[in-house]
């Protein structure tokens, strides 16, 4: 959220209770930024409605429908692939620095490659573990 012209996470500026299961209470620190918390809240993509009691927010979750399972859905296949990204991002950079350590070192071509390989298993281990993770959300959200 934006807060004296700079974007804070919530939870460095309010405490996020939840006094049951369907219901959030947000409660600033600074009493001026609840109505920017508050304007956050109703543009963030997250369908919530809070009720400003003047002295914190109330957020009523509403129960899913089964068309707000399906967009919460593809929000969580768009975070995964985010994370797959993130972790092809960072294979590049490690293949780079292997380029350049082994230009320096004057690594043998066997080396470099087995070196490779292993960044190239540790890709894939963690991009299974995004998949899997993804798979179990989806199934979590859509029963």
């Amino acid at each position: 959220m934006e807060y004296y012209g700079t974007h804070v996470p919530l939870n460095q500026i309010a405490t996020v209770t939840a006094p049951d299961a369907r219901t959030l209470v947000v409660q600033s620190w600074d009493q001026n930024a609840l109505k920017a918390i508050e304007k956050a809240i109703r543009e963030s993509d997250l369908g919530l409605n809070p009720s400003n009691k003047g002295d914190a927010l109330y957020i009523n979750i509403p129960p899913l429908t089964e068309e707000r399972r399906k967009e919460l859905v593809k929000t969580a296949r768009h975070l995964a692939e985010e994370g797959r990204i993130a972790i092809r991002n960072l294979r590049r950079e490690a293949l780079e620095k292997l380029k350049k350590l082994a230009k320096e070192l004057h690594l043998s071509e066997d080396d470099t490659k087995r070196a490779e390989g292993e960044i190239q298993k540790i890709t894939d281990e963690f991009i299974a573990k995004v998949d899997e993770m993804v798979e179990k959300k989806e199934q979590e959200i859509l029963h």
